[in-house]
């Protein structure tokens, strides 16, 4: 009897009938964050890496290195952040996200790409006002919650993909 329940148990976990973790959670949660703080509706602006986010969204790797760059405050205002720009619109400057979407691609050794297009200058009247930026987040499971393990995005200028975790490993040797 052990045996056949132990082998229903082993068919259920490896043909994925158990319950998984959502992907999608944590990147929900940042972009929320990041769709408020450029809405136009002059509320606070919520760091997505503020302790308690750190603490549930992001991976020990991710959080490692960002507090080992977070040693080197990009704009000595705040001697928090060691970014200088909003790391989702990859920009200063934003309007209102229009367009959001979110995709989790299926899993590939262990990492979940979760996919999140958005328009971030409709407002404006520049020729690109209507292009979508693309924002890639790795998505693991830890202690069987999805965490964030990297953000990663597209360069415009280069049309490489940008990872923060090496972002913040150059800003943590001082570059």
């Amino acid at each position: 009897m052990k045996t056949i329940a132990l082998t229903i148990t082993s068919l259920i976990a490896f043909s994925g009938i158990g319950h998984a973790a959502d992907a999608t959670a944590p990147v929900k949660e940042i972009m929320e964050a990041t769709k408020n703080n450029w809405a136009d509706n002059n509320s606070d602006w919520t760091d997505i890496f503020d302790a308690s986010r750190l603490d549930h969204l992001y991976s020990k790797d991710f959080v490692a290195r960002y507090q080992a760059a977070a040693q080197f405050p990009a704009v000595d205002d705040d001697g928090i952040s060691p970014f200088d720009y909003d790391v989702i619109v990859n920009g200063q400057d934003a309007c209102p996200l229009q367009d959001l979407t979110i995709a989790a691609a299926p899993p590939v050794n262990g990492a979940t790409e979760v996919t999140v297009r958005f328009q971030k200058s409709a407002c404006s009247d520049a020729p690109d006002a209507k292009d979508y930026t693309t924002v890639r987040f790795e998505v693991v499971e830890e202690g069987g919650n999805p965490v964030i393990d990297d953000i990663i995005t597209e360069n415009i200028e280069t049309q490489a993909r940008d990872s923060l975790k090496a972002t913040m490993a150059l800003i943590a040797k001082g570059q």
